[in-house]
């Protein structure tokens, strides 16, 4: 269960048209990396994808120089959500809306008295208090469950690879952009089942090992420092907290981006940013683009 707040930083964190599956292609080990040059199949210009990780200590930061000339070549940087929609106030007031579980459920609502004292008795703790957050859907809050980021966060030692290249992109006056919207991120934690989500959130709490999600968070930052695609890859798809949840958090996710990437691409060079769980594996965007006849070397 822990894994769910890994799951989410290698993503974003999903029903688009189906690619042909006369052929299957995946990242080999020799071709590790977080930079990808998408060339070929009609495209003037060579547009790169890139795989982020959405938190990372501030000593485990890094974006090499050929990630910086892809920044500064592209016309466009594009992530996941556009993130200039995220300063705008009503975007995150729309997004705190959506946060909430329809028909004004609650929690208490979802589980039993015994499973609701768990849970209230470990926000308490972590000096939530659970009644401003009953109504929130349960994933959410597996992921203030799991690991308590609020104090190195606070301290300014973990940053977001997102916010570090918008910065770039900002300075580089580049247009931005995203693969999908943000209230559509959001709407994927209704297709899962609210009851589902708040038994995720109980054993989350009932197995909680401060030390082991530790350990685990410490290997995933490993597998990204080595640009390891196909472990992070690998990792994700064994993530039993996950389950059959997977395919609607990631794999259709990665579907419905290739047809947006592919007429972005046509009209200008981009820079595709998004979390880099999305990159290897059978069905993942590295894959997608070759299937659809792109080009899709490593550069490292």
């Amino acid at each position: 269960m822990r894994k769910i707040l890994f799951f989410l930083c290698l993503i974003s964190f999903v029903t688009g048209p189906v690619l042909g599956q006369d052929q299957v292609y995946k990242p080999l080990p020799s071709e590790n990396a977080l930079l990808w040059k998408i060339s070929g199949n009609g495209l003037q210009t060579p547009s790169y994808l890139y795989g982020t990780i959405h938190m990372i200590d501030k000593d485990d930061f890094f974006l090499t120089d050929s990630t910086r000339a892809a920044i500064e070549g592209a016309e466009k940087v594009v992530f996941e959500i556009d993130m200039a929609d995220m300063n705008n106030i009503m975007t995150q007031l729309g997004l705190l809306k959506d946060a909430m579980m329809k028909d004004n459920l609650t929690l208490r609502d979802l589980i039993s008295e015994e499973d609701y004292a768990l849970v209230k008795k470990h926000f308490a703790n972590m000096g939530l208090p659970l009644i401003f957050f009953e109504r929130m859907k349960p994933m959410f809050l597996s992921m203030f469950a799991e690991m308590d980021f609020s104090q190195a966060l606070g301290s300014g030692e973990m940053v977001s690879y997102e916010m570090e290249i918008m910065s770039l992109a900002e300075a580089g006056k580049k247009e931005t952009g995203g693969l999908e919207t943000a209230e559509y991120q959001m709407s994927l934690f209704d297709s899962i089942p609210y009851t589902d989500q708040a038994e995720m959130l109980v054993e989350a709490i009932k197995s909680h090992d401060p030390d082991a999600g530790e350990a685990d968070f410490d290997k995933m930052v490993e597998m990204y420092k080595a640009q390891d695609v196909a472990g992070m890859a690998e990792m994700m798809s064994g993530d039993d907290s996950i389950g059959s949840y997977e395919d609607i958090l990631l794999h259709q996710r990665n579907r419905n981006w290739i047809p947006v990437m592919e007429k972005m691409m046509t009209e200008k060079p981009c820079f595709f940013a998004v979390g880099a769980g999305h990159l290897g594996g059978e069905i993942g965007v590295i894959a997608l683009l070759r299937q659809a006849g792109y080009t899709v070397e490593p550069v490292r």
